[in-house]
């Protein structure tokens, strides 16, 4: 018995392989167009789009080669007889083009970096069978075999871009690229034959005046922040992603620029910074944005239009069928399309803002020109280059609105449904009040490093509470002290949400900190749930379902009483909470709802005036603590999905300082710091004899430091094809 009756079978054997071929070109596209903007906005439909997009790219380009290399099979003769059959050969190398992918994107996540030997090895067969599908179908009474050859030029050239992507944003080879000469230090057995310890201090004293430069760059008032990010990103946030070690004159140098800017221009120079690393980590940043491989784009570019201007030239129409030269141009065209379209974004990208700068002394009227041009344009770098946003979430609001009762057999809201609950309860808030009390706690925090860096990074609200005075410090630090970060957080964030409902702001100045504290505990009840990955390590899964269950339960009980969430709280207000839950219930269930009820009521008989000054101080040095204990990979991996607040927080606090990886403070005095050399120095570009003006003299806005005086141009490989990034 027959599924499909013989006339749906022979439509399908006809159209199959046209079929694919249209949809592959769509997918491509679809990537092309759209990949690019998972880097700046949260939009589920977006990565469902591209995450779609991106795993069936590469399946249906490889069934269709494999439906090529069978052409002709079935009905028992030489498939290069038949002149359609030769025309559906001359496809195999446009599946080539479209296995190598778009430019903007070669991994949807890290760990399709990590798999590079998977995409070599498919390199290899796929372009064998491609090969295959050639030879079967040479024959020279057709140009088409001949026209064939350009094509594989730029889809080999097109799929070895995206396996040497993958290979060299992968984290061993990525780390690997970044590791200086190794560096034995001076020889100490001769050395200290002669060693004389107040000749060596006299020698130093210099160096470390000279270190102290306060550096008040007119470049960072003026918002010219480009070659700043650039310049913190090749120096130094490729070395925190790699785990590698930076000495302190690198922080003294990223502290001046930092310092020397507003909040809204520090949080700029972050932002242009990770976006750098989102190019490099998940596109072929690494390949287009160099010399080689501007010439490698410029190869198969002409390749393609040679190839399509000789198709109309010397091929006769009317020995192919109508639909087949149609589809052929569709791929000739998409082909060239999606070409200028990467042609486009390069010419519109950081990396060309950065490059046009570092050309203006040689050229100055034109790359003045194109410079204005290029930033006049949204996408470049008046754009986003991240969501801007913060996710919120709410326990009580959520409790509230999940219907499912408290019992362990019922779908926890926290537990199940991990896909649907992501998106069904939270809502987005503009971190743009955010920055300014982030920027300026932070600053305060760095005049305060006598007390150590280590010891600063160790602090995760109790360092706000204890210059709040002795009896503050003694009533609130069991809530951030003597409890893990989990528990803390959850702590805080049902308090906070009580102290809205008893105090109101009596002032516009309370008033922003109210917003700013509420905003953030939401924020960081949302990394609790959704993000636990990238806090430290904790129990916080079993004490969220706990404290869940237990206000469901305690709100189910009274739900004729509760008619909106004002009430709750009343309600949760009005539990005597004098003894210790702990002592009432045991430690067995983890839940924390009335030991926050119990610090809302102490936050309210406080003798203190600003009282949501204190609790948004609070919750910012949580959101610091909670960023500086986040590995890079965690951060690395939220790039894809908009952005993460806390990954600028924690950015930003590195260029401030406070990280475990400045690790060099001092060396003889004529050694150079690990990490300021980076292996021998790569040829500049053609036309460059020197490092770029901004990195060599000052005026040229915030580069115009120290920062990075002297380093080769932004793009620089070797002709061994080994990238510097």
């Amino acid at each position: 018995m027959e599924i499909f009756p013989e006339s749906v079978r022979k439509l399908w054997d006809e159209w199959e392989l046209r079929s694919m071929l249209l949809v592959s070109l769509f997918l491509q596209i679809v990537l092309t167009i759209f990949s690019n903007r998972r880097k700046f906005t949260v939009a589920i439909w977006i990565r469902i789009l591209i995450w779609s997009a991106y795993l069936s790219a590469d399946w249906v380009a490889t069934v269709s080669l494999g439906t090529l290399s069978q052409l002709g099979d079935s009905e028992g003769k030489r498939h290069d007889m038949d002149p359609n059959h030769t025309l559906m050969a001359f496809w195999a190398p446009f599946l080539l083009l479209h296995l190598g992918g778009p430019g903007t994107i070669t991994a949807y996540s890290l760990e399709d970096n990590e798999l590079w030997l998977r995409h070599l090895l498919g390199l290899v067969v796929q372009v064998g069978v491609a090969f295959y599908v050639f030879l079967r179908s040479w024959t020279s009474r057709t140009p088409l075999s001949f026209l064939s050859i350009p094509m594989f030029v730029a889809g080999i050239i097109k799929y070895g871009e995206r396996t040497w992507v993958l290979r060299s944003a992968s984290k061993q080879h990525f780390g690997d690229a970044l590791l200086p000469v190794p560096d034995p230090g001076p020889d100490y057995a001769e050395i200290v034959k002669t060693y004389d310890p107040e000749l060596q201090n006299a020698k130093r004293a210099p160096e470390r005046e000279s270190s102290t430069d306060d550096g008040d760059h007119d470049g960072t008032r003026s918002g010219k922040y480009m070659n700043a990010a650039y310049s913190l990103f090749m120096e130094q946030l490729r070395h925190l992603y790699a785990d590698l070690i930076l000495s302190l004159d690198d922080q003294q140098k990223s502290e001046r620029i930092i310092r020397s800017a507003s909040s809204e221009e520090a949080f700029k120079v972050v932002e242009a910074e990770l976006s750098f690393l989102y190019d490099v980590l998940y596109t072929k940043a690494v390949v287009v944005y160099s010399p080689l491989g501007i010439l490698l784009r410029t190869v198969s570019f002409l390749s393609t239009i040679s190839t399509l201007v000789a198709f109309g030239f010397f091929i006769e129409r009317h020995e192919f069928s109508n639909v087949d030269i149609n589809i052929t141009y569709a791929l000739l065209f998409g082909a060239i399309f999606l070409e200028i379209y990467a042609i486009v974004m390069l010419i519109l990208s950081d990396w060309s803002i950065v490059w046009l700068c570092s050309s203006k002394r040689k050229y100055t009227l034109l790359t003045n020109w194109i410079h204005r041009a290029i930033t006049s344009f949204p996408s470049s770098t008046s754009g986003k280059r991240w969501s801007r946003s913060m996710a919120q979430k709410n326990l009580i609001d959520s409790c509230l609105r999940d219907k499912t009762k408290f019992d362990h057999e019922a779908n926890s809201f926290f537990d199940k449904n991990k896909f649907l609950e992501r998106y069904r309860y939270m809502t987005w808030e503009k971190v743009d009040d955010i920055k300014e009390p982030i920027f300026s706690f932070l600053l305060e925090m760095t005049n305060d490093f006598g007390r150590g860096r280590k010891e600063l990074l160790k602090h995760r609200g109790h360092y706000v509470i204890a210059n709040m005075g002795y009896s503050i410090s003694r009533e609130l630090n069991w809530s951030v002290v003597d409890v893990e970060f989990d528990h803390s957080i959850l702590l805080w964030h049902i308090a906070t949400d009580l102290f809205s409902y008893i105090e109101d702001p009596i002032n516009p100045k309370s008033e922003n900190d109210a917003k700013i504290s509420k905003c953030l505990s939401e924020y960081m009840l949302y990394l609790l749930v959704m993000c636990p990955f990238m806090l430290p390590k904790g129990i916080g899964k079993f004490r969220i379902r706990d404290t869940c269950s237990e206000a469901k339960r305690f709100f189910q009980k009274r739900s004729l009483s509760i008619y909106d969430r004002n009430k709750a709280c009343s309600l949760l207000l009005d539990v005597d909470t004098e003894i210790e839950p702990s002592e009432v219930k045991g430690d067995k269930s983890k839940s924390v709802l009335f030991e926050a009820c119990r610090l809302a009521k102490m936050l309210r008989y406080m003798t203190l005036e600003e009282k949501w000054e204190m609790i948004s101080r609070v919750w910012v040095e949580m959101l610091c603590y909670a960023a500086s204990h986040c590995g890079w990979a965690q951060h690395g991996q939220q790039l894809r999905r908009g952005g993460e607040l806390l990954t600028h927080v924690c950015l930003l606090m590195s260029h401030l300082g406070f990280s475990d990886q400045f690790q060099i403070f001092r060396g003889p005095p004529t050694s150079t710091p690990r990490g300021q050399g980076e292996g021998p120095p790569s040829p500049p570009p053609p036309g460059q004899g020197r490092g770029p003006p901004y990195l060599e003299e000052e005026g040229e806005g915030l580069l115009a430091s120290p920062m990075g005086r002297g380093r080769g141009p932004p793009f620089t490989y070797g002709p061994s094809l080994t990238p510097d990034i």
